[in-house]
């Protein structure tokens, strides 16, 4: 029980990964979870209402597994697989992230200061949110997937539009952790 319970490392989780890549591309399949919400929008039919949605949803089934297999999933691995509520990050990072004022550092799997019922009743925290949940989506759409599509199946299909993407979400990231992050908090 001892494996379950605790990080599996990287070159297993890693393997993992690519195994299912490989099934994946043996069965011409892509990987993508934000597709799932176009599948979705069109069973309910938006297709009726734009174009982008009308497509043969129903050749898209097998994805909608892989969500609810990721829900149930997730929630098995947060209420029964793990150890405590916190992430091991260092104690530095703790001490970094405490004097940007996220006092939850180290003792909770989301900063509670972003993620708590408390960012409903502050203006600047639901902005962020709006904004970012904005920017998200339509980031996944322009960019043609989101970053597990890129990420895992762009670049197992050695996409280089999906090699470009891939380092623009790493850049991205890297101006919002260092530039605008601490400016807007």
């Amino acid at each position: 029980m001892a494996f379950f319970l605790e990080p599996w490392p990287w070159y297993f989780s890693g393997f993992m990964i690519a195994l299912v890549m490989f099934l994946l591309i043996m069965v011409d399949k892509r990987f993508g979870m934000s597709s799932n919400l176009r599948t979705i929008c069109s069973m309910v039919g938006a297709g009726k209402r734009t174009d982008f949605f009308d497509f043969d949803w129903k050749s898209q089934r097998w994805n909608l597994v892989v969500v609810i297999g990721a829900v149930i999933g997730g929630f098995i691995a947060s209420e029964y697989l793990s150890p405590n509520d916190a992430v091991a990050i260092s104690n530095q990072t703790v001490a970094d992230l405490n004097a940007l004022g996220f006092d939850s550092a180290g003792t909770s799997y989301m900063p509670t200061e972003l993620f708590g019922n408390d960012v409903f009743t502050d203006v600047k925290g639901l902005l962020v949110l709006i904004i970012g949940g904005f920017l998200v989506g339509f980031g996944a759409r322009y960019a043609g997937g989101c970053t597990s599509g890129h990420a895992i199946s762009g670049l197992s299909n050695l996409q280089l539009p999906s090699l470009i993407t891939v380092i623009g979400f790493f850049l991205g990231g890297l101006i919002m952790v260092h530039v605008l992050f601490p400016l807007i908090f």
